[in-house]
């Protein structure tokens, strides 16, 4: 129940975006990402009970 709850709040608080977003100026400041070679995906589907 413990990590579900700090999992929870630290969503709460953006911390998951806000950690993705060092991760990437990190990365690009040393040159590490290669942006002709990005994509973004987002799909989302309905789970229907049978």
């Amino acid at each position: 129940m413990t990590a579900f709850r700090r999992i929870t709040e630290w969503t709460e608080a953006t911390v998951w975006a806000k950690l993705h977003r060092l991760v990437l100026d990190e990365l690009g400041s040393r040159g590490g990402l290669d942006w002709s070679r990005y994509a973004i995906d987002a799909v989302s589907v309905r789970a229907t009970a049978r």
